[in-house]
């Protein structure tokens, strides 16, 4: 057991990195293990010595964190848990490094933050990697984070288009009994897509882009043939993909775009699971540059929170699948 002193001149600094009733101290014990003792304008650090040298680290971050972002900021709940969990992992950690995870949309005013370190490593890999995979369980922000960085991209230049695909599987329900084309009849699976379109972008601005094809939301099978060049493309329920399917969509790619590829492998509506796409993909790429993959699980559900427990019920029940 080591004890190690970190000096704050600074009284709001002090103040901040304590947080109310010292919140924030007591949040960095109950995740790291060390003690943190406040005394005066000290805090004393006791842990075996590599917490210890780490936990010192985290304190200078923290500072470092305060005055990149001024006077008024307090740490939320999301900013002191990643950056937590970024330092004690022994990994590098800047102060843009949360602020570049925060996606801004002026003309709705939304402001989007990750709130697990999940969807944060979700973000990164997107703006990082040419292909990303996610899996996990619903609610977790696979479709909507992915738009959200998609229309990013687009409003700040990087691609010229978003290409917003699902493959036309039916999960338990009979296409062939819905009136109209195919358009008309796949849109209710495509739904969610424009929810999440809509939601960060007035309806005007997203409907008269997707009037001019830079922004296309189209059942899988309209990729096929095609090479797509300098945009962002992203596959939805991507467990309901044949492997000949995923093949194709994989090798549409084309110069200067980014791949995101979500699904959850433990709803597969196929008729033999095991023939997925997704999950033969993910067997298959591990390991080659360029290709990231993002596990989420039911700690990551953002939506109602009683979401979680239904999922947590389900699985206890085994009917996860």
């Amino acid at each position: 057991m080591t004890e190690n002193k970190f000096e704050i001149d600074d009284t709001s600094v002090f103040r901040r990195i304590c947080g109310f009733k010292d919140n924030n101290l007591k949040k960095i014990e109950g995740m790291t293990g060390v003690d943190i003792i406040p005394r005066g304008n000290t805090l004393i650090v006791k842990a075996l010595k590599d917490k210890s040298d780490l936990a010192m680290k985290l304190l200078h971050v923290m500072s470092d964190f305060l005055y990149a972002n001024g006077n008024g900021y307090e740490f939320d709940d999301f900013d002191l848990k990643y950056i937590i969990t970024t330092v004690m992992s022994g990994k590098n950690f800047r102060p843009d490094d949360v602020n570049r995870l925060k996606l801004s949309f002026p003309d709705t005013g939304r402001v989007i933050v990750p709130k697990t370190i999940n969807q944060a490593s979700y973000i990164t890999s997107m703006h990082n990697n040419a292909v990303t995979f996610s899996t996990g369980p619903a609610g977790t922000g696979k479709t909507y984070l992915g738009v959200a960085v998609a229309l990013k991209f687009f409003l700040s230049g990087k691609v010229d288009r978003i290409i917003l695909t699902r493959p036309a599987v039916e999960a338990g329900e009979n296409l062939g009994y819905l009136p109209g084309d195919l358009i008309q009849k796949i849109n209710p699976y495509l739904r969610p897509l424009y929810d999440a379109l809509f939601d960060l972008q007035p309806f005007e601005k997203i409907s008269k882009l997707m009037e001019k094809n830079q922004i296309e939301v189209a059942p899988l099978a309209y990729m096929r043939g095609r090479t797509l060049n300098n945009a962002f493309i992203i596959l939805d329920e991507a467990q309901n993909t044949t492997v000949s399917q995923m093949k194709m969509f994989l090798t549409r790619m084309g110069n200067n775009s980014r791949m995101v590829l979500s699904g959850d492998d433990t709803q597969i509506d196929l008729e033999k699971p095991k023939h997925s796409g997704l999950l033969h993909a993910m067997r298959i790429l591990r390991g080659i540059e360029g290709v990231s993959f993002v596990r989420f699980t039911r700690d990551d559900i953002s939506r109602h929170p009683i979401v979680e427990k239904i999922v947590a019920a389900y699985e206890k029940s085994g009917h996860g699948e």
